[in-house]
């Protein structure tokens, strides 16, 4: 009988690292110093707003310090309340609760996983001060009528494209429509330089204060040195990781094709295997996902369901590391406070027990699909 550590680790996510990105690191670790220690962050700044259609941008330390850095460039603070979904990582309210504005969680829509338009408008309040449209799993939001709520009501919509490289609504990538986007280059996503993020916008005074925040207060015109014009923040992006991050843009395309094609080899098989599942990730008209994180609803959503036991058994046992799906963020200790009273009855509660986020590393194989597959259609038996 095979064991589990007979079989080789199949890993939920990695980055995919060539020759070429080894060449530009090694570059930079050996002559990126001095008069060239922004070498590599200008290009990968410059190249990455085109990429992806935005005026500006400024490479960050994470994702999570440019949506803080957008964020304290709105003057979002203390008395201030920031709309988001329910289902999401706590990367995205973190900034919210750090700069001490009050979020206020919605439902999201049963098939794409993300905010509920229908529910935004009526959430709104004097006190609002941004919409925050999470992409997830590089599912796309429905920005027209975010952004027609938001022009409505004067309030700017933000958009965490975090997991939503490559992603395109309607002729424009993601990160592009909103007030300003974020972007994530973790190393399990689809663009990696390790750790690092991106901060885009088309608005040059919002860049502007994003680019004195980001440097500890000092704007980029200060003629004096060491001369902090506010207190700002330390969110800055190494050389080193720039250099990583140009190496991946260079293969950008290759990149996002890979994690659409992953996906659809995931349809294939569960069909293939005769498993039929309630939905995979979700694509509306007009639209195409860059498909980040392979997911799956295994069945009708229901916040009662176990389902899932059996099935991470099943693949832990074939030694494959599958990933649950993000828990309400109402449902953990720092914000269980809000939970509503018939918060059960919501998406977001009734999706998590039924879904999980497919193994998606670049270099998965088919036969490793196979094999997950086999152990899903196992722990469902």
């Amino acid at each position: 009988m095979t064991s589990s550590h007979d079989l080789q680790r199949v890993p939920y996510a990695k980055p995919s690292i060539t020759e070429l990105e080894v060449g530009y690191v090694a570059d930079a670790a050996r002559h990126g110093w001095g008069s060239n220690s922004r070498n590599y962050l200008d290009r990968f700044e410059g190249e990455f707003s085109c990429r992806v259609g935005a005026k500006f941008a400024v490479a960050t330390s994470s994702c999570t310090g440019a949506l803080h850095l957008g964020m304290a460039a709105l003057g979002i603070g203390r008395g201030d309340e920031v709309i988001l979904a329910d289902t999401n990582w706590v990367a995205t309210v973190a900034p919210i609760v750090h700069l001490g504005a009050t979020p206020v969680f919605i439902d999201i829509e049963r098939d794409s996983w993300c905010i509920d338009p229908a529910l935004v408008e009526s959430s709104i309040t004097t006190k609002t001060k941004a919409i925050v449209a999470v992409h997830l799993y590089g599912n796309l939001c429905d920005m027209e009528a975010l952004l027609s709520i938001g022009a409505r009501h004067g309030i700017p919509v933000i958009e965490d494209a975090a997991e939503a490289l490559g992603s395109i609504y309607k002729g424009n990538p993601a990160g592009s429509l909103g007030r300003f986007g974020v972007f994530s280059f973790h190393g399990t996503k689809t663009l990696s330089t390790g750790e690092g993020g991106m901060f885009v916008t088309n608005d040059r005074e919002l860049f502007e204060s994003v680019l004195t925040l980001s440097n500890h207060g000092r704007r980029a015109s200060e003629p004096k040195q060491f001369w902090p014009s506010v207190v700002g923040y330390k969110f800055k992006m190494s050389n080193v990781q720039a250099a990583l991050g140009c190496a991946q843009l260079e293969r950008f395309d290759v990149l996002v094709e890979r994690k659409r094609q992953i996906l659809e080899e995931y349809r294939v098989e569960f069909r293939r295997q005769g498993l039929e599942v309630y939905s995979f990730n979700f694509e509306r008209e007009g639209c195409s996902i860059g498909a980040w994180m392979s997911t799956v609803v295994l069945s009708e959503p229901d916040s009662d369901s176990k389902v899932l036991i059996e099935v991470f058994r099943s693949l832990s046992n074939q030694n494959i590391d599958a990933r649950p799906f993000f828990a309400p963020l109402t449902s953990t200790p720092p914000f269980i406070s809000r939970n509503e009273p018939d918060v059960r009855s919501r998406w977001s509660y009734q999706i998590p027990p039924v879904a999980l986020n497919l193994p998606s590393a670049h270099d998965i194989t088919r036969d490793e699909i196979t094999r997950i597959v086999s152990a899903v259609r196992d722990g469902l038996s």
